[in-house]
């Protein structure tokens, strides 16, 4: 339908631990704790790929990309999204923006905020001026405030057609 606009929400949530890598926006962030995930447990990435395939109703990231594969044991989740980009396309819709609110403690992630926007932007081929990203933390109150997992909200807008 031509003029057709989609909105989509996502949201996902890792338990964190000690010495793993951590990975947000697809970018590596220096931290002592990363996310137990049979991914690489990229909580922003996970979360952007469900609101795109939310919008289109079309499923969620488990039912494209099942935690019970060895297909995605380990994978970067940038290699999910470009998979979830390409379903969007697929259907004939295009992002128009994102925006990702990333919920954690620790560390600061203002420093790494301009890297995951070009990371994001370029593997949905896009511009940065499409992708938001922000964070906050919990005012150390529940699992994020106590530094025991990350979480990510995540709302698109997709549009029809070129």
């Amino acid at each position: 339908m031509k003029n057709d606009i989609r909105i989509g929400n996502g949201y996902d949530v890792h338990v964190l631990a000690e010495g793993l890598p951590f990975y947000l926006g697809g970018v590596k962030v220096e931290h002592t704790k990363g996310c137990i995930a049979h991914s690489d447990g990229d909580v922003a990435i996970h979360a952007l790929c469900d609101a795109m395939l939310g919008a289109l109703a079309i499923g969620d990231i488990g039912k494209h990309f099942p935690d019970t594969s060895d297909e995605f044991k380990g994978i970067d989740s940038k290699i999910l999204l470009a998979r979830t980009c390409a379903l969007v396309r697929q259907c004939g819709y295009t992002l128009v923006n994102a925006d990702i609110t990333l919920l954690l403690q620790r560390p600061k992630i203002a420093p790494y905020i301009p890297q995951m926007r070009e990371a994001l932007a370029g593997v949905l081929g896009t511009d940065t001026g499409r992708i938001s990203i922000k964070a906050t933390t919990t005012e150390k109150l529940g699992f994020v405030g106590r530094e025991e997992g990350v979480a990510a909200y995540a709302v698109v807008l997709l549009a029809a057609g070129e």
